[in-house]
């Protein structure tokens, strides 16, 4: 059984009014326990607005969202605990720390579920530790911190609830590779200790490449494709008909596969581009 899944799902908003738009539009979705999934798609394509009925911010228009096989909109109660399995780090979280201290910050989520200052103090370190924060630093004004800080306190304030699911719209976004690669690292991190299942909104295909294990694709509201990198990856026409793009490396290797070399379609890594081009150059003698 998935962990979460979504039943003919859909959001409109302003439903019956000359501004009605639909958002999301009969999504059937699943994500397994421990899996890292990719969201993709262009701007307006309905990612944001679905993945947050992923933990019940949102409600749908019609369908239904379950997590471990029960409906979160059961009731009031299951919705809220629901937010705290459920863990949603939105784009450019930074912008809504508002605490004194990044230890308040942080700590802000496992206060509202009612454990013990003991157990809250427990939290913050672990989650700070995650997200590559130093204790030192916990102290301060979030206002003190840089901007990378920022995103790291914002995510150590969804990570200390230790959510089985972590979904994160745009992480990276902003950032110097490598405060790219830092997040991405500590996201990681989190996912091996907790074996947790992440969801990751982007728009960044080297990262996702690199990543994930699998790639769900939105257009329009609707999930347009999905599969491992290596088969989202080889649909470069479609990609571009959406607006988006392959992984550079995946570029290269169409524009050489152009020019007669026999390459394959599952090219998505440098490393995948720089093997194939040796396994030739030996068969070539």
């Amino acid at each position: 059984m998935p962990l979460l899944r979504t039943e003919k799902l859909n959001h409109i908003y302003s439903a019956g009014t000359p501004f009605e738009r639909v958002a999301v539009s009969d999504v059937n979705f699943a994500v397994e326990k421990g899996e890292y999934l990719g969201i993709i798609g262009a701007t307006g394509s309905g990612k944001s607005t679905f993945i947050q009925h992923l933990n019940g911010l949102l409600k749908p228009t019609s369908g239904s969202v379950y997590y471990e096989g029960r409906n979160i909109h059961e009731s009031k109660g299951y919705a809220r605990e629901t937010r705290f399995k459920v863990g949603l780090v939105f784009q450019y979280p930074e912008y809504q720390l508002f605490e004194s201290t990044v230890f308040e910050d942080i700590a802000f989520g496992p206060k509202n579920m009612g454990l013990s200052e003991a157990e809250v103090r427990e939290r913050v370190l672990e989650a700070a530790g995650f997200a590559g924060l130093k204790e030192a630093q916990l102290e301060k004004s979030p206002f003190e911190l840089s901007g990378g800080e920022k995103r790291r306190a914002a995510i150590a304030g969804v990570i200390a609830m230790r959510p089985g699911v972590l979904i994160l719209d745009e992480p990276t976004a902003g950032l110097d590779p490598q405060g790219r690669d830092e997040i991405v690292g500590n996201i990681l991190n989190y996912k091996k200790a907790r074996e947790a299942t992440i969801i990751m909104v982007t728009h960044d295909m080297e990262e996702i490449s690199r990543s994930v294990d699998r790639i769900v694709l939105f257009e329009r509201g609707k999930i347009a494709l999905e599969g491992t990198p290596a088969q989202v990856f080889s649909e470069v026409k479609l990609l571009n008909e959406l607006g988006l793009s392959a992984p550079k490396v995946t570029l290269v290797a169409e524009r050489l596969r152009e020019l007669g070399l026999p390459l394959k379609k599952d090219i998505y890594m440098i490393e995948h581009l720089r093997d194939e081009l040796k396994q030739l150059r030996e068969a070539r003698g």
